[in-house]
């Protein structure tokens, strides 16, 4: 079955209904598209989890992340909430999931519709995904309509058992039925990378080794793992980071230009890439942990009381890849993140080569800048005269700062966005099997280095920019940050 937008009566089932994901990411993404009016006519929501709870407080549980700054969203989302039931049942009992199918067939006998479409999200933790999915197959898959099976990471813990969840789920539910959602990939600016890059002919005349110096892929979160240290310690940042969200920004920054804008073709060239890279080797890794603030205000990351004694586990990675094909050969792909950090970012930055006989001595590369988050931006760091009756230059930028040119346009959730895919039928933002069996391919030999070896990371205050030896480690790739004082403006 090809996939397509539904129509039709549609059931949205949110499994983990009663967890921290889906009253803070899911339920809100859900009353967004109900608000903009993308849901099919006919759509009702069923909650499912372990938890014990009536629908009133069922109720006020997912309404505590969602705003209502005036009466008629409040009133919208009176309405909404009428449209949200909620079954509690175990995950590994067919009866439940039995009680849960009734409850499916109940709301779904008040339309007149013959197709009855269902779409599963696992809002889960990845220990009960394989139960879960059996017990969907078995007693809630519609045999009247389209099944979609949304599945949050993580995808497993390495190459092995990320294969050994995909032959759990391969014969209960068909790839073009299974969407496997990375929310880096519903964020505005990665969905705009594809038009800077191909929609625009400045960008691919100069997209190569030939003018671009070194590329860095930057995520950094100001808060640590705050009583959540227990379940961190198990992945650490490049599982929870690096492996899945920078990486798909490097599919799409490195990418050849797909043959069309259908998901197949765009995911080819996403597999093509990937394919290229080698493994990551440990001489292209830098590890960090965080201890206390220097105020002694912040706890270090083994200061946690969720986090096992001695812990060598990363809170910060920076690690540089290599595609090895015509176009990036020789071409750094510096990627950093980590937590407890001196601010909140996401951004692209790419770095362009020294100007071959440059007569201004003095003056920086080029950057083309790609903020993600906050305050989406996209800029070009480049050289200006500075005003004035000298010839002396100073960096500017051509900027396209989101919240001023399209001040009129709200940017939605990056989970709105991809759950409107997943009606839509449109799997170019999700990620495909091959594909993350490349990422994993990539990632796995240092994983099990980090974790067999117990390599130590180097420590760094909360707060701070990372490990000392952060800017020591870029510049060993060519990374060059200019000598002239530049600022951002501030918006």
């Amino acid at each position: 079955m090809t996939d397509s937008k539904l129509s039709g009566t549609t059931t949205i089932i949110v499994l983990g209904a009663s967890g921290d994901l889906a009253k803070k990411k899911t339920y809100p993404a859900l009353f967004g598209l109900y608000r903009n009016g993308f849901f099919p006519e006919g759509t009702s929501i069923i909650g499912y989890a372990r938890t014990k709870l009536d629908q009133s407080k069922f109720h006020e549980r997912i309404s505590g992340y969602m705003k209502t700054p005036t009466d008629d969203i409040k009133n919208q989302l009176s309405e909404f909430l009428k449209q949200c039931t909620y079954v509690f049942g175990q995950y590994d009992k067919d009866e439940d999931y039995q009680k849960l199918n009734k409850a499916v067939e109940e709301v779904e006998r008040c339309d007149k519709h013959q197709e009855k479409n269902r779409i599963f999200y696992m809002a889960l933790p990845p220990s009960v995904f394989i139960p879960v999915a059996k017990g969907l197959k078995k007693n809630v898959y519609s045999a009247k309509g389209i099944n979609r099976l949304i599945v949050e990471k993580p995808f497993g813990m390495d190459l092995d058992s990320s294969r050994e969840l995909g032959k759990a789920l391969a014969p209960l539910w068909k790839e073009e039925e299974t969407y496997r959602i990375d929310h880096y990939l519903g964020k505005e600016m990665v969905k705009n990378l594809l038009i800077i890059r191909f929609a625009n002919v400045v960008f691919g005349a100069i997209w190569n080794r030939q003018s671009i110096a070194n590329v860095q892929i930057t995520f950094k979160e100001k808060i640590g793992t705050e009583g959540r240290g227990g379940y961190f310690d198990e992945f650490g940042i490049i599982r929870d980071v690096m492996q899945n969200h920078l990486l798909q920004i490097l599919s799409i920054v490195g990418m050849e230009r797909p043959v069309s804008l259908s998901s197949e073709d765009i995911r080819d060239e996403k597999v093509r890439v990937l394919r290229c890279i080698p493994p990551v080797k440990l001489e292209d890794t830098l590890l960090g942990q965080y201890t206390k603030s220097e105020d002694g205000e912040k706890p270090g990351y083994l200061e946690d009381s969720t986090v096992p004694d001695g812990s060598t586990c990363p809170t910060f990675a920076a690690c540089t890849l290599w595609i090895n094909n015509e176009r990036w050969e020789g071409v750094p792909f510096i990627l950093k993140c980590g937590k407890a950090l001196n601010e909140q970012k996401a951004e692209i930055r790419v770095q362009f080569q020294d100007l071959p006989g440059n007569v201004f001595k003095d003056s920086p590369r080029n950057e083309l800048v790609i903020r993600v988050q906050p305050n989406e931006a996209v800029y070009m760091k480049m050289t200006s005269k500075l005003p004035g009756l000298s010839m002396d230059t100073v960096i500017s930028e051509l900027d396209l700062t989101y919240n001023r040119r399209f001040s009129d346009f709200k940017i939605p959730d990056a989970y709105e966005a991809l759950i409107l895919d997943v009606l839509k039928g449109d799997h170019s933002n999700f990620v495909r099997d091959d594909e993350l069996d490349a990422a994993w391919k990539i990632f796995t030999p240092i994983l099990h280095k980090i974790d067999h070896d117990k390599i130590v990371p180097q420590p760094y205050a909360y707060g701070s920019r990372g490990p000392a030896s952060v800017e020591e480690f870029t510049s060993k790739y060519g990374f060059k940050r200019s000598t002239q004082e530049y600022n951002w403006p501030e918006r």
